[in-house]
């Protein structure tokens, strides 16, 4: 019996170049993992009945990271090196993990991505807060890969 699918249980991997992973962490919040068309709709002449959709173009989210755990720097030094080299893109894989996290069961695939915006938490002696608190990354496409795929 298929199980469900948790939202709990994920991973995010950035490569800036095939086989060369950015970043493998882990954050407490993923979102923006979206697609949009907007509908071309024409009216067909003398049928005021009807409208006909035709497919329109694409658009996507902005993936949104909240209060994510990394081993060392990386996530700064790329959104620098992008500030330097304008160009410079990544690939992301998004992966649902099963329940005991030893295979992903889906895989959200991005090309094209650009970091936005990287923001620190509040710095704070109280509070045992972790080092990036919310990280945003444009994308230009995003494929769902499932389990086995």
């Amino acid at each position: 019996m298929p199980r469900p699918f948790t939202t709990f249980n994920f991973k995010v991997l950035i490569e800036a170049e095939p086989g060369k992973v950015l970043c493998d962490a882990e954050f407490s919040d993923c979102d923006g993992l979206e697609v949009n068309m907007e509908p071309k709709t024409i009216r067909e002449g003398g049928n005021n009945g009807r409208q006909i959709h035709l497919a329109g173009p694409v658009s996507y989210g902005q993936l949104s990271l909240k209060r994510g755990m990394t081993s060392d720097f990386a996530l700064w030094r790329w959104f620098e090196q992008v500030q330097r080299n304008r160009t410079l893109r990544a690939s992301g894989r998004i992966l649902m993990l099963a329940s005991d996290r030893s295979r992903a069961d889906v895989r959200f695939d991005l090309t094209g991505c650009l970091p936005v915006k990287l923001k620190a938490p509040t710095l704070s002696a109280k509070d045992g807060e972790i080092a990036i608190e919310e990280m945003q990354i444009a994308y230009e496409t995003l494929h769902l890969a499932e389990s086995g795929a």
